[in-house]
């Protein structure tokens, strides 16, 4: 995978709202699953679901401790998709900039 493209997986990991949430309670920092579940209100298997495709889709990393899994972001999928998400920038700041130009136009032609 080039460095501008971002993983497939990585976009379906994170199109379900209770995987996104998970992925937000996980950038404070580790959580095991138990904790998850409570903060989120799901039930643990479902929670482990989740948990599971967020690992295949390689978002998450688990360390056991004793009988607890605890969970973790990891960096890399996330700086992939910064680095492709600035490569449509442009894109944006071009449309912004034709919006103000469009709009400096509008306001010259309703001064007297």
């Amino acid at each position: 995978m080039k460095r501008s493209e971002i993983d497939i997986t990585t976009l379906s990991a994170l199109a379900e709202m209770n995987r996104m949430n998970i992925v937000q309670l996980l950038r404070d920092g580790p959580l095991a699953v138990g904790e998850i579940a409570d903060r989120l209100g799901l039930r643990q298997p479902q929670a482990s679901k989740h948990l599971k495709v967020l690992s295949d889709g390689g978002l998450v990393e688990v360390r056991i401790d004793a009988n607890r899994r605890i969970y973790a972001l990891r960096s890399e999928p996330f700086q992939a998709m910064d680095f492709w998400l600035q490569s449509f920038r442009h894109i944006m700041e071009d449309r912004f900039d034709n919006l103000d130009n469009y709009l400096r136009e509008l306001q010259n032609k309703e001064k007297p």
